[in-house]
Parts: C-alpha cells; structure tokens; sequence
C-alpha cells in the first residue's frame, strides 16, 4: 500500500504508475484525475509530463485539446515534437478530421462535460488504440445545464471508463484510486492520514459520508448526523500542492 503524495510531483508519479500499469494490463480508455481547482492552470505542463510514460517509438501519439486555442498555445510552448498536436473539433468539424490513418495512441487533455460526444467519437473510431483522459471535468456540474439526451450520453460515456488515477482531498480526509489497487479513503487522526476503509467502487455522496461517520463518531449511531471531520490535514495536503503549483 503507498501512502498519499506529499506534493504534486508525488502524485504526478503515482498516476504514471497507475496509467502504465492499467495500459499494460489492456484498458484502451482510461483517466487521470487530480481533483482540485489549481490543477486546470497546469494542465499543458502535467500533460507534458505524462507523454513519456505512454509514447512508443514505434506508436504514433496524438495529443488533443478542447480547442483550437489551448492546441495552438501548446505546440507554440512545446515547439517540435515527435507526436502530433491538435484538438477535439466541434460539430461543424469532428473529431474524425482530425485524425490520420498512422495515429495509434490518444492522450486528452482537460476534456468537459460539452466534448464528451467527440469524447465517445474518438473512443469509437480509437478501436483497440489507447486512449487516455487527463484531468477530464466530465461530472462538473457548473457546466452541465445540457439536455436530457445529453446528460444521458455523458452518463454512457463515463460508465465505459477505468479510473486508473483519482486524487481528491475533502475536509479532514482524501479519496485515492491508484491502479491497480482499488478505492481508498483516508482521515486525517493526530496530524496523520490514515487509511480507513478500500472497496471495489468509487465511494460518493451519503456512501462516502457514511464510511467518515462510522470512524469519526465511532459508533452506527452517527448515520444521518453531521459529519464532524477535522480540518488539519486537508490544509497541510492542500498548501503542499498549492506551493508546487505556485513554483
């Protein structure tokens, strides 16, 4: 068992490791995600570091982008490379013409909510190529004021992805999946996080609260009850990657 990062760069490798070891186990369509608001400034940067972890000498890489501007600031940034960048497309330009014949691996920066029918296309045409979602915001609901169909074309679409990475730090605790382990929750005791329960599915909402409560009060008289959490250790996790990003 790995404990949780201490910084960003810390949890950058774990979800190397975790995408390299779901890829050579056959998952094609996979993510990363380091959930808090920082992480979307550094997005070209972490996408950057993860390109060595999945390019092949003999595979051809495709990065893509939302859009058109965060494709174009990239290869500015990046300059040459031996792997080619572009973008999702939209409706009036999919996906699909973005794409050549010799492309055989897909790494998708940052993709929400409003690409995810490129998103599901690129799966589509993918086959059995890799592809691989960083830092996707596809359950960010502030920009979910989409149609029914669309909410259920989201929904499909994540079901069909394996969580190879997840980071997120709540109040007093951490929710972690590093492949191939499974889900992990952590509390923040005595100045420690310490691990507290594992399971196959991705613990939310009422679920997760309930596995805090059951630790935090300590008896099944606490179910429905405020969750007293403290507050310590989401700050210290926090400021550790607050001050890498800030670097």
């Amino acid at each position: 068992m790995s404990q949780l990062p201490n910084s960003l760069e810390e949890a950058i490798e774990q979800a190397k490791q975790a995408t390299k070891a779901a890829l050579a186990d056959g998952y094609k369509l996979i993510q990363v995600e380091l959930v808090f608001p920082e992480i979307e400034l550094e997005a070209q940067s972490i996408a950057q570091e993860f390109i060595p972890v999945i390019e092949q000498p003999d595979r051809q890489l495709v990065v893509l982008f939302p859009d058109t501007g965060a494709a174009a600031l990239a290869r500015r940034d990046w300059g040459k490379t031996c792997f080619r960048v572009t973008d999702l497309g939209t409706s009036r330009s999919p996906v699909e013409t973005r794409l050549e014949p010799e492309d055989q691996q897909f790494l998708v920066v940052s993709p929400s909510a409003v690409e995810v029918a490129q998103m599901e296309k690129l799966s589509q045409l993918a086959g059995d190529r890799p592809v691989i979602l960083l830092n996707p915001k596809l359950e960010d609901i502030a920009i979910i004021g989409i149609g029914y169909a669309a909410r259920q074309l989201r929904e499909r679409f994540i079901k069909t992805i394996e969580s190879c990475y997840y980071l997120k730090f709540l109040e007093g605790a951490a929710l972690r999946r590093c492949y191939p382990s499974i889900w992990e929750v952590w509390l923040e005791i005595d100045g420690q996080y310490q691990l507290i329960a594992e399971q196959a599915t991705k613990p939310v909402g009422d679920e997760l609260d309930l596995i805090l409560a059951q630790v935090t009060q300590g008896s099944d008289e606490s179910v429905g009850q405020p969750v007293q959490r403290p507050k310590k250790g989401v700050l210290s996790g926090l400021q550790s990657f607050i001050r890498a990003l800030s670097q």
